[in-house]
């Protein structure tokens, strides 16, 4: 299988920054903070070691300078102390690789959320985001300067910047040239961008996209059809050399004559040679795949086991806003969802049965309307994995290790190991029984800095949409 890495351009390896004050004593009692002393040591509990799948007893997670030191508690002399109940459980940073941060909070048009949405995926145990599409790159940008300098709390930004297809407002699929979009490529490249996204993209716009990221040893990622209208179907894009595919597998599963809606939504043939043979592709070329197993749960007809609230997400919203949106009807269930989501979940696991177990990662493509935040997505999509039969063990290594894979950060993300970075969250109970349990979080690290969960879902509250009538423009972009 021939596996593909991304530079990883412009890092910094920053030492411990923290986005509010106070840090607590060396008697247990942790707090979070700037000014965060330069090492932690976690106690007690156990991790996950995502590479096995094992529960391992936590003799003592030392992190100095943002990087894990010891597992074995050595070294850690000076350092303040976070000790855990037995019953913790210590995860890896989850990857979104679908991370939406635009809304639509009224049916007019997305802009991107900046102000809650980094605590919020943070509080979840979101530490890397790739927003798959910007609807304002240069907003995005600043959000990771105010992270990557300490100045906000919030996961690794992995910038995406535009959208490359059609699906970009002013796109001009007639009059890209390869030199003018390898220039893009140049221009967002320069401005720090970790990956990008073609969603409906003609062919040749999307080879040359392929060609000029990889010449920066960046990833390409898409969302795609089945070859009708000139747009490619999967299959096409790994035999142009992509790295990542969204949503359909493709191949003759997905004929040129219909569209890939109308494809996934009467296919049945799970033991037959379009599915065995397009996953064999994926497989032999090292191809990943992210599902979006969860977005299906929104807009088909509701499953209370999916679509359930754990805690008040409305509370995020300014008070104005949450008004507007209780008031709302509930919104009309769209048939084709209801018939594709089953489907997706058998074509997911036949995936994973068929060697991709290392190749689907996780993504929650979600721009909200005011309900179902995408920051709270991941953990929707990990029951959605879980569901589709993929083992609780797997369904986090898909969240953690196979993202970091995906993006080409393995060597420092992923997982719990000296030597990489430290990203992680702390949770009660045991995922590996029930992966909901990972919902309950209580502490998150994100590049070293400990921070409260609860106390970052806090500092956002009503923080979401307009606060009155004379400040609805900003989220009207159609308008």
């Amino acid at each position: 299988m021939r596996m593909r890495r991304a530079v990883l351009m412009g890092w910094t390896l920053l030492p411990l920054l923290a986005g509010c004050a106070g840090y607590g004593s060396r008697d247990g009692t942790p707090a979070v903070g700037a000014n965060v002393p330069d090492a932690l040591l976690i106690r007690g509990g156990r991790w996950l070691d995502v590479e096995t799948g094992e529960l391992r007893a936590n003799r003592g997670i030392l992190i100095r300078d943002g990087a894990v030191v010891a597992l074995d508690g050595s070294g850690g002399e000076g350092a303040r102390i976070l000790d855990l109940p037995e019953d913790r459980t210590i995860l890896p940073g989850m990857f979104d690789l679908h991370a939406h941060y635009a809304v639509d909070l009224f049916g007019e048009g997305r802009v991107d959320e900046t102000a809650a949405y980094p605590s919020l995926f943070l509080a979840n145990g979101v530490t890397s985001t790739f927003p798959a599409g910007e609807m304002d790159p240069y907003a995005m940008r600043d959000l990771r300067t105010a992270i990557d300098t300490g100045e906000r709390p919030g996961p690794r930004l992995l910038s995406s910047g535009p959208y490359y297809g059609s699906w970009r407002k002013g796109w001009d699929g007639v009059a890209m040239t390869r030199d003018s979009i390898r220039a893009e490529v140049d221009y967002w490249v320069e401005r720090g961008v970790r990956g990008f996204k073609a969603k409906s993209p003609q062919s040749q716009d999307l080879e040359w996209l392929i060609e000029a990221a990889h010449e920066h040893g960046l990833t390409v990622t898409a969302h795609l059809g089945s070859g009708q209208y000139g747009i490619p179907n999967p299959r096409d894009a790994i035999l142009m050399g992509i790295d990542r595919i969204e949503h359909f597998l493709g191949g003759d599963m997905m004929p040129a004559d219909r569209s890939a809606y109308a494809s996934l939504q009467v296919f049945d043939d799970f033991d037959g040679p379009e599915l065995r043979d397009i996953i064999a592709l994926y497989v032999d070329r090292g191809v990943y795949f992210d599902a979006t197993l969860s977005i299906y749960g929104y807009w088909g007809p509701h499953d209370p086991e999916m679509t359930a609230y754990w805690t008040d997400e409305l509370r995020f919203l300014t008070p104005y806003m949450r008004e507007i949106v209780e008031a709302r009807p509930d919104r009309p269930v769209l048939e084709s969802f209801a018939l594709m989501s089953p489907i997706k979940r058998r074509t997911l696991k036949a995936f994973y049965d068929g060697g991709g177990r290392d190749l689907i990662t996780l993504g929650t493509d979600h721009p909200s309307w005011g309900r179902y935040w995408s920051a709270f997505g991941a953990h929707r999509e990990l029951l959605a994995l879980w569901r589709a039969g993929v083992p609780a063990a797997d369904v986090f290594r898909i969240a953690t290790l196979n993202g970091a894979r995906a993006m080409g950060m393995d060597d420092r993300l992923g997982s719990i190991e000296v030597g990489k970075l430290a990203d992680l969250f702390i949770v009660r109970g045991d995922p590996l029984a029930d992966v909901r349990n990972a919902r309950d979080v209580e502490y998150v690290v994100s590049r070293g800095v400990l921070h409260d969960a609860s106390q970052l879902l806090a500092s956002v509250e009503g923080a979401i949409g307009p606060t009155g009538e004379e400040s609805e423009a900003a989220w009207r972009p159609g308008r």
